[in-house]
């Protein structure tokens, strides 16, 4: 068990299961998910959730814990979309969110529907150690797919390196830096 926990809502404090070791899957820092949440709060409660990169589920149990009506998430790694089931059945919760295992990289064509806020944390590196370059790609396959509702919001957290060029069809409407990463906001 890490030290990975819920920040605020009907779940605060409890922790959330990791992975040990040496692992390529960042979690998001609690500093950057507490300022997400802080900018995110009046969005949330009844919000439609989609997580994607969700790694060990932190972000969109947040989002679950604070209100959100439901929440999707979504990654490519098997072993994660695992991890993210087992936290959830340790809150008791499987019955508000759905898992989905896919590759975010191609076409994104989930079954969900579609959403009130999209997160997304892509890895910034590749388990050798390469910088990785997700975002750009996955903003596109999130408007290409048409995931988002009417006056929903886009959240991309990214390295500060990293050249994210955003479709046409968002805008970007605020950036907050901390450290090596930054939070995009679009709408």
């Amino acid at each position: 068990m890490g030290g990975l926990r819920i920040i605020a809502g009907e779940a605060r404090g409890r922790a959330l299961k990791t992975f040990k070791g040496d692992w390529p899957v960042r979690p998001i820092l609690g500093r950057i998910k507490k300022s997400l949440f802080d900018i995110l709060q009046v969005r949330i409660p009844g919000a439609v959730f989609l997580d994607l990169y969700a790694g060990t589920g932190a972000v969109g149990i947040e989002a679950l814990s604070r209100g959100a009506g439901r929440a999707v998430l979504v990654d490519g790694d098997a072993r994660c979309v695992s991890l993210v089931k087992e936290n959830l059945r340790m809150l008791g919760w499987e019955g508000r969110a759905e898992v989905l295992n896919a590759d975010i990289t191609k076409s994104l064509h989930l079954p969900a529907g579609t959403f009130d806020i999209v997160f997304m944390g892509p890895p910034y590196k590749d388990e050798f150690k390469r910088p990785l370059s997700l975002t750009t790609v996955t903003l596109n396959n999130v408007v290409e797919a048409r995931l988002l509702r009417d006056k929903g919001m886009i959240i991309s957290q990214h390295h500060v390196k990293e050249q994210v060029i955003a479709p046409a069809a968002i805008v970007l409407k605020r950036r907050e830096k901390y450290g090596d990463t930054y939070l995009d906001f679009y709408a």
